[in-house]
């Protein structure tokens, strides 16, 4: 299901303005390698970001080790934030998660995450922008 209010950008400013790992991730679906990313060992406080459009995805409140190497959720801040989508690449059948907004590919979802929701939202780094909580 694709969002009616989707943002579209043009390939030539996301090239621009984003890194060739943010391009190839977000735009390819591409996977960073494990334990590479930003955000993976992280423990600031804030709020993660789409890095293509800016909204608002999940809060650190959320965030947890789940021993990947990817920075992962147990549950987005808004559940209309990320659309899920089936992801049959690689001979695997996933859930891929997109932004809603702008159809970003973040990362993939997993039925092995912790309570309360036993989601794990295993995201690329290179999909995010922390907005970091200051006091």
């Amino acid at each position: 299901m694709t969002s009616p209010a989707r943002q579209t950008y043009d390939d030539t400013d996301l090239r621009d303005r984003l890194t060739p790992e943010q391009y190839h991730v977000t735009q390819q679906a591409g996977t960073e390698r494990a334990f590479t990313g930003e955000y993976w060992n992280c423990h600031d406080d804030g709020t993660y970001h789409c890095i293509v459009c800016d909204v608002p995805l999940f809060s650190s409140d959320t965030k947890y080790e789940s021993g990947t190497g990817w920075p992962s959720f147990w549950e987005a801040l808004d559940p209309d934030a990320v659309e899920i989508h089936t992801d049959r690449s690689y001979g695997m059948v996933r859930e891929e998660a997109l932004c809603a907004k702008c159809g970003a590919h973040l990362g993939h979802r997993f039925p092995d995450g912790p309570r309360p929701t036993g989601d794990r939202y295993c995201m690329n780094s290179a999909s995010l922008r922390l907005d970091r909580t200051t006091d």
